[in-house]
């Protein structure tokens, strides 16, 4: 008989369990299947080309990040990373996926710039912050309801006063699942990854200021930008110390 329940996190590693292994994609559990993802490079997955997100480079176009210290959770192939690198910052960047630093790194080496990667859970790593930016581009919607408490736990520690917070995730009515948080443990999945509306951010992250929430602008496959419309993107801004 277990009775083995201190601490919050006690709780949340527990409530980890009620989904189905298969739908593990945000513990080091699920590192094999981002391995697997990321195993043929040539797949024709947009993601996978070597461009930023476009919102990432309107924020540093009109001068709404500058450079400093960043952090790049669930960095996957390292396209984000590399570009910021490249502009200046000193970069940390987190994966699951072997398989996908890997891949970071041949594009860091590639083009010439420094980028410390990370591989492990974001939440159990020793992250050296603060940070002045923590971007996220696609790690979020892949976390169930309760692992957000991590993840808010996460920006209180690590973001800088005054520092940005980047977010790119599955749209309502655009991609990703919209079962209501219940419903999810109800039934134990995630189906690749929750879809949330402009007002859920909203509430999640209404503990920042909002400087910037809209759908990701459509890029063409010619463009140096990565851009898909079933996106949301967000810029937050953490109070600077009185």
């Amino acid at each position: 008989m277990e009775r083995d329940i201190r601490t919050v996190d006690d709780v949340l590693r527990l409530m980890d369990t009620l989904f189905a292994p298969d739908a593990d994609r945000w513990t080091a559990d699920g590192a094999s299947w981002w391995d697997g993802f990321y195993a043929d490079r040539s797949r024709e997955v947009p993601f996978f080309a070597a461009k930023p997100d476009e919102n990432l480079a309107s924020y540093l176009d009109r001068g709404l990040i500058t450079p400093g210290r960043a952090l790049d959770l669930g960095c996957g192939p390292g396209r984000n990373a590399v570009h910021l690198a490249a502009l200046g910052f000193e970069v940390d960047a987190v994966d699951l996926s072997p398989a996908a630093l890997a891949w970071a790194q041949d594009r860091a080496t590639e083009a010439s710039v420094d980028v410390r990667f990370l591989c492990g859970d974001a939440f159990a790593l020793d992250l050296t912050g603060p940070y002045d930016l923590i971007y996220d581009s696609g790690c979020f919607h892949h976390l169930p309801p309760h692992r957000r408490i991590s993840y808010l736990q996460l920006l209180d520690r690590s973001l800088a006063p005054g520092g940005h917070f980047g977010l790119s995730c599955f749209a309502a009515g655009g991609m990703g699942s919209e079962e209501s948080d219940a419903d999810l443990y109800r039934h134990g999945r995630l189906h690749g990854g929750l879809a949330y509306t402009a007002e859920s951010l909203r509430g999640i992250f209404a503990d920042l200021t909002e400087v910037e929430l809209r759908r990701m602008h459509d890029e063409p496959a010619d463009s140096a930008l990565f851009g898909e419309p079933f996106l949301w993107t967000a810029l937050f801004r953490r109070a600077a110390r009185p």
